[in-house]
């Protein structure tokens, strides 16, 4: 089993964008200390919700500040930029970590970040697939041209190309962010593993899984790569001497920041959009997750394991908003945790 981080650089009320980044950047060198496995980055625009506008550029400061824990994104937001400028991006830090680096790539969701970047709304609701396919090809081939329509170019060489330096892979790992069965059937073709939100519980994680297998054996995946895929699966964890203990940390810091970063999503078209609430959400991460003692997140990390297959993990674990607390749940989590998992 492997365990990472999962780090938003939450801005949470009262504080400044420089603190949430700080708090980012900190709790994933703690997570290489404390012997956790990954560090997964999220990307946000003009939203406290997350203050990291650039989930790969974070990834290229980290690899650059630690030496063995891989870092990925997730996600970067596809529709937001060109496939080709984030593969290049990608190769690049694939070669120059060694390839510690795994692309973590998703939808996103409709909002004013399509026309700021000018990408438009087509881009999130008739163009993913054809941006990462794009995405995937630049990744394993050694010259690409373009498809047509917005991403229509003559044939380039890659450079850098991923595979050049490290023969024993492809290129970086990619995976998707899944939460709907198109998306789920749009991996299972392309062979690509899923990264599964923390906002689902185990049975729906275990069906969209059996999901993924079905769509990998059609489209002729090999049994191997349909039973070995390595998906993620997000949540949060909170570690104290008591549950309720952990709880009550969560629901004191969540739920306001929650609120501030849900309200502030602004989509493109003014369609709207239904938040969930605040504090049922959070309590509803509590019960998902490992927020408890150590022996509990223990068990909880391995039911969720045995009863959906996944064995690799990103947990959210700066739900406090305190800098000294995710630290300390950062180092419990590798002290306390990780060896009964082993």
């Amino acid at each position: 089993m492997r365990v990472g981080s999962f780090v938003l650089a939450a801005q949470f009320p009262g504080q400044g964008q420089g603190e949430a980044l700080h708090r980012a950047v900190r709790s994933a060198e703690v997570a290489e200390e404390a012997g956790l496995d990954s560090v997964w980055l999220a990307e946000h625009h003009f939203v406290p919700y997350g203050t990291c506008p650039s989930a790969i550029t974070l990834a290229a400061l980290l690899l650059g500040r630690t030496r063995r824990i891989r870092v990925g994104t997730a996600v970067s937001v596809l529709p937001t930029t060109h496939p080709v400028a984030l593969g290049e991006q990608a190769a690049l830090l694939h070669v120059t970590s060694g390839g510690r680096f795994s692309l973590g790539v998703g939808r996103g969701g409709p909002w004013v970040d399509l026309e700021v970047f000018g990408t438009g709304l087509e881009a999130y609701e008739k163009e993913y697939p054809e941006s990462l396919d794009l995405l995937v090809r630049w990744l394993r081939e050694p010259a690409v041209a373009g498809p047509g329509g917005r991403f229509a170019f003559r044939e380039v060489p890659v450079v850098p190309r991923p595979s050049e330096s490290l023969s024993e892979t492809e290129g970086p790992e990619m995976l998707v962010a899944c939460t709907s069965p198109a998306s789920v059937r749009m991996a299972a073709e392309r062979g690509l593993p899923m990264l599964l939100g923390m906002h689902v519980g185990d049975e729906e994680k275990a069906e969209m899984i059996a999901l993924w297998r079905q769509h990998a054996r059609a489209a002729g995946r090999a049994a191997d790569e349909v039973l070995g895929a390595g998906h993620v699966s997000a949540g949060v964890c909170q570690i104290a001497d008591r549950r309720t203990d952990a709880a009550e940390t969560l629901l004191k810091a969540m739920p306001g920041w929650l609120k501030q970063g849900l309200d502030a999503h602004v989509t493109v078209d003014g369609r709207e959009r239904r938040m969930r609430d605040p504090l049922a959400y959070t309590e509803l991460l509590c019960g998902l997750h490992p927020v408890g003692t150590p022996r509990l997140c223990a068990d909880r990390l391995a039911a969720t394991s045995e009863r959906t297959g996944v064995s690799r993990f990103a947990l959210l674990v700066e739900g406090s908003g305190d800098l000294a607390a995710t630290e300390e749940n950062v180092r419990r989590l590798g002290a306390e945790v990780l060896p009964q998992l082993t």
